[in-house]
């Protein structure tokens, strides 16, 4: 592209390079004729002197000889009138087709600047539809940064009201959980909680502060419950562990488990349970019933709310072994007869079994019905069948019970087996 710039307005344009070489031609062209204007009077001049130069030598010729130069005057005459109009016509030819190319070079200028025009208003046109469009991109990424502004602020406010909603959930459960209780201690509400049942549920259940620290340690709380006949139920020894959101260290479940477990075997209880309110951001222990028999056998964490429903559900689960043991008691107190031993023992087994199976029926419908009443007590259906597996346990283990191994170190019996030998 080459740049020109207009001689009357001074204002430069670009044309490409063909409309350069046309507008060279154009300039090229005019110098040709002024060129040819120039060498035109150049002639012109030439032939004035020319014509002198003639008529100087005619008119001396012809004062030499005018008589007989006459008809040579004459011819040079006539060769000068067609030497005049010939050199006249290619004057004017040469003008004419300098006019020609003079009006074409013209034409093509203004052609030319018509289409710099129109380039110039395409261009123009071009560049303002590309600002309308920059425009209302600009506008439509304007909006879309807006509505996406307005979008995320929405959904962090959701997340954030979600987040104040767990939060005021977590301090409403801790405010109901906590240890203070309407002014009461975690000891002195699960006892409360105890007493109102007590005389319904639980008649002649014996619940009382364990005060024998003779061993160097003592638990909190034993339940004992026995039948009409003073048969041991179940025993659960109960130790309650609560820390202030002020204590600066902070304690864990695991921590006590050990000392429980101790605590429930010195003190022959068959069950150990921790009712506690340490990490309460625990999801484990927030669950429902957590059984810790990986641990320490026939152990149990529970929070408060749990208190009574674990009494109830140890107690029931024990409630279907005590026929049995009834009847064990039974057996070894009164004299056996010998010859119908192994038939009672044999009739023993299978209601045993059969007490076993109808029991095992029930457990599983309370296991079905905790499941659809309280969702939140998964935990609690794990300790259930935990304690189904030991009955069946213990359902193996009564049905390998034989004669030898019951009268093994019983020297009454022996001698009864000794005489029947005889």
């Amino acid at each position: 592209m080459n740049e020109i710039i207009c001689p009357h307005c001074s204002k430069a344009f670009k044309i490409d390079e063909s409309g350069y070489a046309d507008i060279l031609k154009q300039v090229h062209d005019r110098e040709f004729e002024k060129q040819l204007n120039e060498r035109l009077e150049l002639a012109e001049k030439e032939k004035k002197i020319a014509l002198e130069l003639a008529q100087a030598k005619a008119s001396s010729e012809f004062q030499k000889d005018v008589a007989g130069k006459d008809a040579e005057i004459q011819s040079l005459k006539s060769k000068l009138e067609s030497s005049e109009s010939a050199l006249r016509l290619a004057v004017t030819e040469a003008l004419s087709s300098v006019e020609k190319e003079r009006d074409a070079l013209k034409a093509k200028v203004e052609a030319n600047e018509i289409a710099n025009k129109l380039a110039i208003t395409e261009a123009v046109s071009s560049v303002q539809k590309e600002r309308d469009e920059l425009k209302n991109n600009l506008a439509r990424a304007e909006l879309e940064k807006a509505i996406s502004e307005r979008s995320l602020a929405d959904k962090y406010e959701t997340q954030i009201k979600d987040r104040d909603d767990a939060i005021e959930r977590l301090r409403d459960m801790k405010a109901k959980l906590s240890t203070k209780m309407v002014g009461e201690t975690l000891e002195q509400h699960c006892e409360t909680e105890f007493n109102r049942i007590r005389s319904t549920a639980f008649p002649r259940a014996y619940f009382e502060k364990d005060n024998d620290a003779r061993s160097g340690s003592k638990g909190d709380y034993i339940f004992r419950d026995s039948d009409e006949s003073e048969t041991e139920i179940v025993s659960i020894m109960f130790e309650m562990k609560n820390e202030n959101d002020g204590t600066a260290t902070k304690k864990k479940n695991e921590d006590f488990l050990a000392e429980l477990d101790k605590d429930r075997n010195e003190k022959g209880c068959e069950y150990a349970v921790l009712v506690s309110l340490l990490e309460p951001d625990s999801e484990l222990y927030n669950t429902g019933i957590v059984d810790v028999f990986h641990r320490f056998p026939k152990m149990y964490v529970v929070r408060p709310q749990f208190f009574i429903p674990i009494i109830t559900l140890l107690r029931n689960a024990a409630m279907n072994s005590l026929k049995y043991k009834s009847e064990l008691a039974l057996v070894k107190a009164q004299s056996i007869d010998i010859t119908n031993f192994e038939n009672e023992l044999d009739t023993f087994k299978n209601a045993f079994a059969k007490n076993y199976d109808l029991a095992s029926r029930r457990f599983q419908m309370a296991v079905e019905e905790i499941d659809k009443s309280i969702d939140h007590l998964q935990k609690t259906k794990e300790a259930l069948l935990s304690t189904d597996r030991n009955l069946r346990l213990a359902n193996d283990k009564a049905q390998d019970v034989t004669i030898k191994k019951l009268t093994k170190g019983n020297p009454t019996m022996a001698e009864k087996f000794a005489e029947l030998k005889k």
